[in-house]
């Protein structure tokens, strides 16, 4: 039986932890019982935590732990759970666990964090040069911390070697499913899924990615730029229309552009035009030929191609989904 280890500390997210425990203890399980036949059980699961004591939770919750994880042998996977309070005093706090990742990670120990529990393993630097993501919300920052990482914001899950990352919230779901069929292969894993309702297919968190992280900058010339492509994106809009608007020689802009947010200008405002088009189509029943043209395309099946590349979706899947 495989041995699960989870990570509690203080202002973690309960249903990270809980619902990590109840996936793993329950594999094998849940679906032989809805099945009428004999339960096999895969894993053992613990959560430690530095001194032993319980888990005080962001939510108020405190969950009791099995141990510290200084004293415990922490088996074949360690699971980080979501930071729930705030990230970098989360971060400056952390000095004994953070070292006890690396003694892990120098011993071959397989690790896998949901959503801004990244950044615990980012900063004992276990992500350095691999491919990792977090949650959507918090992307610029890790990017600004931990420029050494193959960082994907827009992938679900990540897993690269013994480190597997998930994306935000309840992607600790996929991080689970995955790693359950990684030890006992992919029959328990589809059972799993079955059992506990869960849409394993998903890969990708750019749907629900919001634009607005893109003006976390200090540049005052980019944001004014910004601001007023926000009134324009649906016009005919060309580089050297955004040259003579910013004031900037194109050279200047585009690299002060990138230098901000990450992207081109022309990456930019349709980036911009995707988000106007998302919102219409999560709150109107609009068709998505006139959405097309009201956020400045004309050829339906150009943009529906673009809709698909920077979502994941079609414009017609993403409103199923999200439309009100």
């Amino acid at each position: 039986m495989r041995q699960v280890s989870i990570l509690g500390f203080p202002g973690a997210l309960a249903s990270a932890i809980t619902g990590m425990i109840d996936l793993f203890r329950l594999a094998g399980v849940t679906w032989a019982r809805i099945q009428g036949t004999e339960p096999e059980r895969y894993f053992e699961v613990q959560l430690l935590t530095e001194d032993g004591a319980p888990c005080r939770c962001l939510n108020g919750i405190s969950l009791l732990a099995d141990g510290s994880f200084a004293a415990h042998e922490p088996g074949d996977l360690i699971l980080v759970p979501t930071i729930g309070g705030p990230i970098v005093p989360t971060l400056d706090e952390s000095g004994a666990l953070l070292e006890w990742l690396k003694r892990q990670a120098a011993e071959g120990r397989e690790i896998a964090s949901n959503c801004t529990g990244a950044f615990l393993l980012a900063e004992a630097g276990l992500l350095d040069s691999r491919k990792a993501t977090t949650h959507w919300g918090y992307s610029a920052l890790f990017q600004q911390r931990y420029p050494q990482v193959d960082f994907h914001p827009e992938q679900l899950v990540t897993l690269d070697g013994p480190i597997a990352c998930a994306g935000g919230g309840t992607a600790w779901w996929d991080l689970g499913i995955l790693l359950v069929e990684r030890y006992t292969g992919a029959q328990v894993a589809r059972e799993l899924a079955k059992a506990f309702v869960i849409d394993a297919g998903r890969r990708s968190q750019a749907p629900y990615a919001a634009l607005q992280t893109k003006r976390y900058h200090q540049d005052d010339a980019i944001l004014a730029l910004q601001d007023w492509l926000d009134q324009r994106y649906a016009r005919p809009l060309g580089t050297d229309d955004l040259v003579r608007q910013s004031g900037l020689s194109s050279r200047s802009l585009l690299r002060r552009f990138k230098a901000a947010t990450g992207e081109t200008p022309q990456h930019y405002l349709q980036a911009l035009r995707i988000e106007a088009a998302k919102s219409q189509l999560e709150s109107s029943r609009l068709p998505v030929e006139q959405i097309t043209q009201a956020v400045g395309y004309e050829d339906v099946s150009s943009f529906s191609r673009l809709f698909r590349r920077q979502t994941g979706l079609t414009p017609s899947d993403y409103r199923a989904r999200f439309g009100r």
